[in-house]
């Protein structure tokens, strides 16, 4: 039987359960990282993160982060900020450098409760997608139901963005999962759907590959501006409204892309993992 303490964060209301590992290794199974993830049996999240000891000189520390069916995932914009946040309080610096699978991502103190994070450079490449075949990134053969005649991008992970006129009439919860597995991409996809409102400001929903339907996403919002830029729907400055609020993105002239929004610490506690099952001791009460 193990107790390990953790941090409940969110990011507007992309959620996740924050262990520190960067002390001791947390060693975690499949099977613990899914009870975990569990919002019956563990904690819940969207995504798991664990904190370890930074890899790279010039770094602060390694975020690795696991979806809920316990696979790992190579970016999660929204959870880099919560961590830059914490990390960042807990230094008492304004910047820092969190790396990952995907690479090293800068963060800063954007003031007012904001964070922004450089999320690295653009990939539209069809191979750096990656597609199972050479396909045009700006235009994909895929379609299903009523949405057709996507846009690629690599954000540290791979995107599918679907342009609709009005992204509440799409049956998301069905057309998702299917499209997140479909044959072109062989590391699966997280999906998109996006509604054009101004030249400055974007409407989007998210199907997270290893996940399904989330409030947020960071990495989600920065491709969702890129294919739009890309098509001639926007300029390179937009802000996406998602089902759990607004972020800010900007995909610079240099081919990094800054996602800038807020943060919150929602609570501490305990979590006991045996062979059997999960508990959860929720203890001290957070920023809220």
């Amino acid at each position: 039987m193990r107790v390990l303490p953790f941090t409940k964060m969110q990011g507007l209301g992309n959620d996740f359960v924050v262990l520190d590992a960067r002390r001791k290794a947390i060693p975690l199974s499949l099977a613990d990282r899914r009870r975990i993830a569990d919002r019956r049996l563990g904690v819940g999240c969207d995504q798991l993160i664990v904190l370890e000891p930074s890899q790279s000189a010039g770094t602060d520390v390694f975020m690795r982060i696991y979806n809920t069916d316990g696979s790992e995932a190579r970016a999660c914009g929204n959870a880099t900020r919560c961590i830059a946040a914490r990390l960042m309080e807990e230094r008492g610096a304004d910047r820092l450098a969190i790396e990952t699978v995907a690479g090293v991502l800068q963060a800063r103190d954007a003031g007012h409760g904001l964070v922004s994070v450089d999320m690295g450079e653009i990939r539209t490449g069809w191979q750096e997608i990656p597609l199972a075949q050479a396909c045009d990134t700006l235009h994909l053969p895929l379609a299903l139901g009523p949405l057709s005649d996507p846009v690629a991008v690599n954000v540290g992970n791979p995107h599918c963005v679907f342009f609709v006129p009005d992204v509440a009439a799409i049956d998301f919860e069905r057309l998702g999962p299917e499209l997140e597995q479909a044959p072109l991409f062989p590391d699966r996809s997280n999906i998109e759907i996006v509604q054009v409102l101004a030249p400055d400001r974007l409407r989007m929903r998210i199907w997270e590959r290893g996940v399904g339907i989330t409030q947020a996403s960071g990495s989600g919002s920065c491709a969702s501006l890129v294919a739009a830029a890309r098509r001639g729907l926007t300029g390179r400055r937009a802000t996406v409204v998602l089902d759990g609020g607004s972020l800010e993105i900007e995909w610079l002239a240099n081919n990094h892309i800054i996602m800038t929004g807020p943060w919150a610490e929602s609570f501490k506690g305990e979590i006991t993992l045996d062979a059997e099952a999960a508990s959860v001791r929720e203890t001290v009460a957070a920023h809220g």
